[in-house]
């Protein structure tokens, strides 16, 4: 029995041509079959696959692109907007300067103006003084002339000769 047995398993490791030929068609049908509703789905959702990573790399190419565009613009915007502080600041320091420029030169314009307008004020103050004073002196002289005639219009024979002195002197020029 053990005799038996032991040639039914040599049967199984020999080949045999028929099995041989019945497993390859099988293996070929098994392989078309699985070519036909597994590969090719497999290969198509493969295929699909690439094609979805190859365009998400090509947006993220496409994106990475827009950003440095975007970062280059921002930089030109920031190197614009420096400038135009810079220019502006410019323009401010050049105003700033004009008007104390010009605040000064009207300071200087209306203190020269109040020193001349002084000086005028001065001058009449003095010539007023000058003709008060011109004009005292002259009431005081005309006071003391006065005085000094009635006293001599006191003495008639004073002024006969001092008339007489007039009449000559007047005679001589």
């Amino acid at each position: 029995m053990t005799e038996v047995l032991f040639l039914a398993d040599l049967t199984v490791i020999k080949p045999d041509p028929g099995l041989i030929f019945w497993t390859t068609i099988v293996f070929i049908l098994a392989w078309a079959l699985l070519g036909r509703f597994a590969f090719r789905p497999i290969q198509e959702a493969l295929k699909r696959r690439e094609d979805d990573i190859q365009s998400s790399l090509d947006e993220a190419k496409r994106a990475r692109e827009e950003m440095a565009n975007l970062k280059a613009e921002n930089e030109e915007l920031l190197r614009q907007a420096q400038e135009e502080r810079a220019k502006i600041l410019k323009e401010a320091k050049e105003a700033k300067e004009a008007i104390l420029s010009e605040a000064r030169e009207k300071a200087q314009a209306d203190a020269r103006n109040i020193v001349n307008n002084a000086k005028e004020d001065i001058e009449n103050q003095r010539l007023a003084a000058i003709t008060d004073l011109k004009n005292q002196v002259g009431i005081l002289a005309i006071e003391v002339a006065e005085k000094v005639l009635r006293k001599q219009l006191d003495d008639k024979s004073g002024q006969e000769q001092f008339v007489k002195e007039l009449v000559d002197d007047i005679k001589m020029n």
